[in-house]
């Protein structure tokens, strides 16, 4: 499974950051989040809101640009060695300069060195996507989205919103994804995973995503299925996430394999994979070994994925030519 080709489309980049790495930093700058930790030097936390703060307290490590290079490398390196032929990452500027756009600007110059890198290695492909944080309330999403709608090009090709999704409406973030959408970027939005399906149908209705991440509680509700499938809306799943944080007991209980039969576009990621204790080979592996799929049923979800991925054309059809190598 570790050689087969894959997409990615849903992994945060703080969240991604390897336990050695953050305790390494957490070293040299005399941090003390040794609470974090388990026994293992894994992550440690007791449940969802938990994590999130566990999560804020890795990120206070991450101080600067030059941090932030390393990360994605980091990152990058072990996607690479996952199969990931292209990926998109989560990138908050509260957690780069605290929204202010200058020092984002110098922060996404660090991420994109390190993502460039990558590419002209023959590694992983990245791009980004810029997310708010829910839970920070939607005035303070005004600076993220302002320093999306400055900075998108060629790397920073998405928008989003992350967090705590009991937090608010999906329209009273509206404002900033009407400021996303004007300026070109695609859209995306969590919901879905901690939320039923009607919190789906405003996401869907008020913030006018194309994908959605997690949105695995749609199963709930056969009518919105069948529209999601008719609509093409791409469902960015993580499983092991899924299963970990408790939204399913096991894996088997998981509606991963309902969507794909219903016609729903899904894809498969890790979402913030040291602290779920997966890698994107596990997720397949597991996927396989409890729902039988075969290296056609991940070809063909993985052309899904590169449909719906943030890119231009040729980077798309060039991903797509790989993929049908295998």
């Amino acid at each position: 499974m570790k050689n087969l080709p894959k997409v990615e489309l849903h992994l945060h980049l703080e969240g991604a950051a390897p336990p050695a790495f953050i305790r390494g930093l957490a070293q040299e700058k005399n941090i003390d989040i040794s609470e974090i930790f388990d026994e293992n030097g894994g992550y440690k936390y007791r449940d969802f809101n938990h994590f999130l703060s566990v999560y804020e307290a890795a990120c206070t490590t991450l101080t600067g640009p030059e941090e932030f290079r390393r990360l994605t490398a980091a990152v990058l390196e072990e996607s690479s060695e996952q199969g990931v032929l292209y990926g998109e990452t989560f990138l908050s500027p509260d957690f780069c300069g605290g929204g202010d756009l200058g020092a984002w600007r110098e922060y996404l110059a660090a991420i994109q060195e390190a993502a460039d890198a990558s590419a002209a290695a023959g590694g992983t492909e990245l791009r980004g996507i810029i997310t708010p944080i829910r839970h920070f309330g939607p005035e303070a999403a005004k600076p993220a989205a302002k320093c999306a709608v400055e900075t998108v090009g060629d790397f920073i090709t998405g928008f989003g919103i992350a967090g705590a999704e009991d937090a608010g409406e999906p329209r009273d973030f509206a404002y900033v994804f009407d400021m996303a959408r004007e300026a070109g970027l695609h859209l995306t939005a969590h919901a879905g995973e901690w939320r039923g399906p009607d919190h789906i149908r405003d996401t869907l209705r008020d913030l006018r995503v194309a994908r959605l991440g997690h949105g695995v509680l749609a199963a709930n509700d056969p009518v919105l299925v069948d529209e999601l499938a008719e609509s093409g809306v791409m469902l960015e799943i993580c499983p092991g996430s899924n299963v970990f944080l408790g939204v399913y007991d096991k894996l088997s209980d998981h509606p991963i394999d309902m969507f794909v039969e219903k016609g729903v576009k899904v894809s498969v990621s890790t979402d913030d994979p040291p602290f779920f204790h997966t890698t994107m080979t596990k997720e397949y592996q597991d996927l396989a070994d409890t729902f039988g799929w075969d290296a056609a049923r991940f070809r063909d979800m993985n052309i899904d994925a590169m449909n719906a991925a943030f890119c231009d054309a040729a980077t798309r059809d060039r991903m797509i030519a790989k993929l049908k190598e295998n």
